[in-house]
């Protein structure tokens, strides 16, 4: 069932072909059992998650539990391969062409592919600030990296996502801070005998859907052995208060779109600090700068969608 979407109808070839190279290393006849089961006319048929859809008055917390639930009813995939190339360094427009693949094709998810989606689905929802946060941990002598969404609505925080472990995903937005809310992701990784060694976590997303900035993934690189426990929480608050600022202040016009802008450059960035990286548009001075290094970005002419 994983050449084959809910619908019963075949993936798009790069995907099939990825998916096809996978499965060949490990078992010879795949090709035999695939074109088996494809062509099975008895298979019951797996019914395809709806995509919420939300009138003006549903509040937030509503939609946010909708998006959630619809993120869990796709599941965890399991099997091995990744059905969808996400690459960090995609401008947002096209990660949201990929969310909405994702969307089509209804097959398994991973936690990365969560992150995209719930962008993608709470992008009309104007009001909540979107960021990712990442976590690195130390289990039995092997490291793990797990990430989510964060929002924040009215003040509280939360979180949409998925994972293997149901206190691992979704938060519903009743922290006060931040830091309540990253506290208590470390004691649910605590349960799973997991050790929290690093977060990192991104500044806010844009609702534009056709922007073609890029997500800012790790604004603040927080690592737990360099820190203590007070010097954490200060930092997790004054990474909210940067999004706060941001936010407050604005960051100028708005970014340019595919539609109006062809061929852009990416701003010049500043020298990162141990802990805390500049953002684009609001960056803490420092003691001491490097030259900046002008990075173009990829041609956005004639990008592909890529699953």
């Amino acid at each position: 069932p994983f050449f084959v979407n809910r619908g019963g109808l075949p993936v798009d070839e790069p995907t099939w072909e990825r998916m096809w190279r996978h499965v060949s290393r490990i078992h010879p006849e795949g090709e035999r059992v695939a074109q088996r089961i494809r062509g099975a006319a008895d298979l019951p048929k797996i019914p395809i998650p709806s995509v919420p859809t939300f009138q003006p008055s549903t509040p937030i917390p509503e939609r946010l539990e909708a998006v959630q639930r619809y993120i869990r009813e796709l599941q965890y995939n399991h099997t091995g391969t990744q059905f969808f190339e996400i690459k960090k360094s995609r401008p947002l427009t096209g990660l949201m062409d990929l969310a909405k693949e994702m969307t089509k094709e209804a097959l398994p998810i991973k936690c990365l592919e969560a992150v995209i989606l719930g962008i993608y689905l709470t992008n009309n929802m104007t009001t909540l600030d979107r960021f990712p946060i990442s976590f690195k941990t130390h289990f039995s002598g092997n490291y793990f990296r797990h990430i989510v969404l964060g929002v924040n609505f009215g003040g509280r925080y939360g979180a949409l996502g998925i994972s293997r472990r149901e206190e691992l995903m979704y938060k519903a937005p009743v922290f006060r801070t931040l830091s309540e809310l990253i506290f208590d992701f470390e004691e649910a990784y605590r349960r799973c005998w997991h050790t929290l060694k690093k977060v990192k976590l991104g500044h806010c997303v844009s609702h534009d859907p056709h922007s073609v900035e890029q997500i800012e993934w790790k604004h603040s690189i927080l690592d737990l052995d360099k820190l203590t426990r007070e010097d954490f929480r200060k930092e997790l608050e004054r990474h909210a208060r940067d999004m706060r600022l941001k936010i407050g202040k604005g960051t100028g016009p708005p970014s340019p779109t595919k539609d109006r802008k062809k061929d852009v450059s990416s701003p010049q960035r500043g020298q990162a600090s141990p802990h805390r990286r500049n953002s684009r548009g609001d960056r803490r001075p420092s003691g001491e700068k490097k030259p900046a290094d002008s990075k173009a970005m990829p041609d956005l002419n004639g990008y592909q969608i890529r699953v």
